[in-house]
């Protein structure tokens, strides 16, 4: 690896991410909660094989299924070296559906899906609403669907993250995203 795809580098910028723009611009009003706790794992896989990757994504969903949730209740899986094709990753997408529920796991985890390139249906790809999904490495996230359901319930129309985002997103704009991403600190 070299020292920009080192695991500690890796996570060190999708902690900054994370803190930046998904709890910072409370892309997620979820996320503050279980980051404030340390209850999220962060992961490097080493895959530069779908196929690999797929072996690494069932052994976190079967570790994150049986771990306590009190201690870890979310999965960043972060794979700096495949997927780097927002296509390839969107395709792979049906994998990890199937991986979870090859594992007997519908209804308990579910995977979300980050990605440099990230691009929502029927938008350009240079459309800042598309950063809400941006992370800097392709990223799958597993998520316990009780916490989901928790954290929904307790926000008053949840539906609403979504436009909230993008308007967010909007008047933040391209410049300022990219000012925001910027791996110097504050």
């Amino acid at each position: 690896m070299t020292d920009r795809t080192t695991a500690e580098h890796v996570i060190a910028r999708t902690r900054l991410w994370l803190e930046r723009a998904v709890i910072g611009l409370n892309l997620c009003p979820f996320a503050k909660a279980v980051h404030a706790r340390g209850q999220i794992r962060w992961v490097v896989s080493p895959a530069t094989t779908t196929e690999a990757l797929l072996d690494a994504l069932r052994t976190e969903l079967r570790w994150l299924a049986q771990a306590d949730p009190s201690a870890t209740d979310t999965t960043l899986l972060i794979h700096p070296h495949v997927l780097a094709d927002f296509l390839d990753f969107n395709d792979f997408l049906d994998d990890a559906e199937a991986a979870v529920a090859e594992l007997g796991l519908e209804g308990v985890l579910q995977v979300a899906s980050f990605h440099p390139g990230y691009q929502f249906a029927g938008t350009d790809a240079d459309d800042i609403a598309n950063a809400t999904n941006r992370s800097p490495y392709p990223t799958l996230h597993l998520l316990r669907e009780a916490s989901i359901e928790r954290a929904v319930a307790a926000f008053p129309e949840p539906e609403t993250i979504y436009e909230a985002n993008i308007a967010t997103l909007r008047r933040l704009g391209p410049h300022g995203w990219a000012r925001l991403m910027d791996d110097k600190p504050s």
